[in-house]
């Protein structure tokens, strides 16, 4: 492992207009060419989190995925962010993946918002997805994945030999400012208790149907330390995690040896 530069994209995304929402997302990002190894967009970064985007969402040949691997390629970086994404009959809350080399994965959110009823438009995904960047492992997962702790938790020597299942947890989201301390709270404990990093992005601003979202895109260290946090509004950051320091956590904090053993389905 290598230490790992990530950025933070905290934008105020535009209501129901993709080609808007590349261009501004482009322009706040233009300027990490050569200076990240992750840049993080937020959740439904083309549309803001919408049941009505359904019928504008596009397929995987559509403009948003290329775009979002031309900006990989520009930037030197992977870029990740989630959009609606139809995919035969069903329409997904999708994470998109793109290295500068021209790969592509894709994570689809399993845990659909009811209180929204986005379980009652869209398709819910069920695996996780884990990659790697510099020798670190990777799981990105989506906003309301992280209130269901057993889907994140953190094992030892089950998806790679010797290793942690991840050693950077990874969060898109729109995540409402009335629930804000939720939302700092809940990622403080997946980060102490997986033992690893965490970078987390939110949307800002106000939403087509007058939500607000306070931001608070923060990159914590394994004890849930704030290395870079956001308030309101449009920022753009970026910081370094040492892989040195995480694995001398987990050398002196073993704790995963005394962890429960199960499987999810």
């Amino acid at each position: 492992m290598q230490d790992l530069r990530v950025s933070l994209v905290q934008g105020d995304t535009v209501w129901h207009d993709p080609a808007a929402n590349r261009e501004r997302y482009g322009d706040l990002i233009a300027p990490l060419a050569g200076q990240s190894d992750l840049v993080v967009l937020p959740e439904t970064f083309t549309s803001g989190f919408s049941n009505e985007a359904l019928a504008s969402a596009e397929d995987m040949d559509g403009p948003t995925v290329r775009w979002i691997r031309e900006q990989a390629a520009r930037l030197g970086a992977v870029v990740t962010g989630s959009v609606q994404l139809r995919v035969g009959e069903g329409v997904y809350n999708r994470l998109l993946w793109a290295t500068p080399e021209g790969g592509l994965s894709s994570y689809d959110k399993r845990h659909l918002f009811r209180m929204a009823r986005e379980h009652e438009r869209y398709a819910a995904g069920r695996d996780r997805l884990t990659v790697e960047l510099k020798g670190w492992r990777v799981c990105p997962l989506v906003c309301y994945d992280l209130r269901f702790p057993v889907f994140i938790r953190n094992r030892f020597g089950v998806e790679a030999p010797g290793r942690f299942d991840y050693d950077l947890l990874l969060f898109v989201a729109n995540w409402p400012a009335p629930r804000r301390y939720a939302w700092q709270t809940l990622l403080r404990a997946r980060a102490i208790e997986n033992l690893s990093c965490v970078a987390a992005v939110n949307r800002a601003g106000t939403d087509g149907n007058g939500i607000a979202y306070a931001g608070d895109s923060v990159a914590l260290d394994f004890l849930g330390q704030p290395q870079l946090e956001f308030g309101e509004g449009v920022h753009v950051g970026t910081t370094t995690f040492s892989a040195s320091a995480l694995a001398a956590h987990r050398e002196r904090f073993p704790a995963h040896l005394d962890a429960d053993r199960f499987e999810v389905y």
